[in-house]
């Protein structure tokens, strides 16, 4: 296929590409079969909540998206063949294009493309044989490629698993909830009048000190509505602010509309006065001198208006000077409410928390940027803990404490690689009807390995919420984990060939230097 043609993919249409890789990925009569049932099953499926966690099962080749209740979408998939396998572990998405071309596989096109490593590694439409055939993407049908595209957001989890797992309700006191702002910028947007102060005086007042003691605690999500409401009311306030200066200003232009009519009115008596002189000069009458006495009492009322309406003007353009400069004041409040409500939001972004056995080390991230790290301590240190993943899904209780999933990379809280069984990538589509569910034991028995200090537990509830996530592992962060990356942890035990053949002296992957959002000229340093 050429480029061109590539390019018109997009164009085409979801039932124009269908019907196009319907044609280009026809195989035997059964492996259309599974496929097609697994379209049906992604037909019924229901449609809820934003998707939070996809599992993508190499043995099984199918991807399962999961909402905050369950299961949404299923479809078949291909992942990476012989040599350039998808490794086994945990991604999130870290850059979306609809319309994307590789620059290390002959400008292959990849619509829908949703990347999860900066060395290359995405999920994206393309051709599905019923075995893994890529060079270590995920290829999904276009249809759902599409479909997916459109209700995911960065940060959208991505589990890659040898056999299918699926994650289960779960809660433990071990678990962190969500607590108070420990943080100095914690005080809500000051209500105050910022009209008089200078820029570094509203940057001191947008990071103020937390309230006092004797106020309840406070939780960026109570912050977070404040702010915004207050960004609201001053949105309101200076909109109202700006219909008074434009009703001033208004009011203002009448006025000297009126003056200016005033003084013509001025000018005009005082050249017919003129003109009625100068006739009285050459000859009087009584006519002239009504005419006259006429001529002024216009001209005496005229000059009235023109100082009566030169008072007003005065006091209309002080008017406005005030409103304009209320105006200006209520812009400044409404940008500053702003600024702290856009603070506040942030601080909601999903926090990450990776515990590594291997590194008796504990490792937080928010908004794909490392927050702090810190170690550790792991019962047992030396005995296997498996890979683990616990996800915030709702708040419940009134904002006070979230509710949980786990889902296990293996069955057993110490499964590895090495102890879950064999490697062998399946082929011919997915060997059973429905994922193995998480062992809710196996995850209680990880989660209680690990003893984090008090201290620390307070300053990550600070921005715990729905999204976040707890990740307990044998394995350390990947060489993956960058500057722009939520935590990327590939199973050690696992073939890895779709990340190894990527690392060149380019880095590989879909143009690493050219399409990386931060503009970085060389590889992203490891933790």
């Amino acid at each position: 296929m050429t480029r061109t043609s590539q390019r018109l993919l997009p164009s085409l249409g979801v039932a124009g590409l269908a019907g196009l890789l319907a044609v280009a990925v026809a195989g035997p009569a059964d492996a259309r079969g599974k496929r097609e049932e697994a379209a049906a099953e992604l037909a019924a499926a229901r449609l809820t909540g934003p998707p939070l966690m996809a599992v993508v099962s190499i043995g099984d080749q199918r991807i399962t998206v999961y909402d905050a209740d369950g299961k949404i979408l299923q479809a078949p998939v291909s992942t990476g063949r012989s040599g350039y396998e998808t490794p086994a572990g945990i991604y999130s998405v870290i850059q979306k294009e609809r319309e994307h071309y590789s620059n290390l596989y002959f400008d292959a096109a990849m619509p829908f493309m949703q990347r999860i490593t900066w060395s290359g590694i995405a999920l994206h439409a393309g051709a599905l044989p019923g075995y893994p055939a890529s060079h270590g993407c995920i290829r999904m049908p276009v249809g759902f490629a599409e479909q997916l595209f459109d209700m995911t957001k960065l940060g959208l989890r991505v589990v890659v698993v040898r056999d299918d797992m699926r994650p289960v309700q779960f809660s433990h006191p071990a678990l962190f909830k969500p607590g108070p702002i420990r943080a100095q910028v914690a005080a809500a947007a000051p209500a105050v009048d910022t009209s008089a102060d200078d820029l570094q005086t509203r940057r001191m007042r947008l990071g103020a000190p937390p309230p006092a003691a004797t106020e309840a605690p406070r939780t960026w999500r109570a912050v977070a509505a404040a702010r915004r409401a207050e960004a609201e009311r001053l949105s309101e306030k200076t909109e109202e602010a700006r219909r008074a200066a434009v009703k001033a200003h208004a009011e203002f232009a009448r006025t000297m509309k009126s003056v200016r009519i005033a003084e013509h009115t001025v000018r005009r008596a005082e050249m017919q006065l003129a003109q009625v002189e100068r006739e009285m000069g050459e000859k009087s009458s009584p006519e002239l001198e009504e005419k006259k006495a006429a001529v002024g009492t216009t001209l005496s009322e005229a000059k009235a208006q023109v100082d009566t309406f030169r008072a007003e003007v005065q006091g209309k353009q002080a008017a406005v000077v005030a409103a304009r400069e209320a105006a200006r004041a209520a812009e400044t409040a409404r940008s500053d409410a702003a600024t702290a409500a856009k603070i506040a939001e942030n601080k909601l972004a999903p926090v990450a928390v990776l515990i590594s056995r291997q590194t008796q080390t504990l490792y937080v991230r928010q908004g794909f940027r490392p927050i702090f790290d810190t170690p550790v301590t792991i019962r047992d240190p030396d005995a296997p803990i498996g890979t683990t993943i616990f996800t915030a899904v709702n708040y419940i209780d009134d904002g006070a404490d979230v509710s949980w999933t786990a889902l296990a990379m293996y069955p057993g809280a110490t499964a590895t690689p090495q102890t879950a069984g064999g490697k062998a990538q399946r082929r011919g589509g997915s060997s059973r009807a429905e994922p193995a569910a998480t062992d809710a034991a196996a995850a209680k028995a990880a989660i209680e390995r690990v003893s984090i200090p008090q201290e620390v537990v307070e300053r990550i509830a600070e921005f715990i919420g729905p999204g976040s996530s707890l990740i307990i592992s044998d394995e350390p962060p990947s060489k993956e984990t960058s500057q722009g990356t939520e935590f990327v942890v590939v199973m050690s035990g696992e073939p890895q060939g779709g990340i190894k053949s990527r690392r060149r002296s380019s880095y590989g992957g879909e143009g690493f230097y050219r399409r990386s959002p931060y503009g970085y000229s060389g590889p992203f340093s490891s933790w």
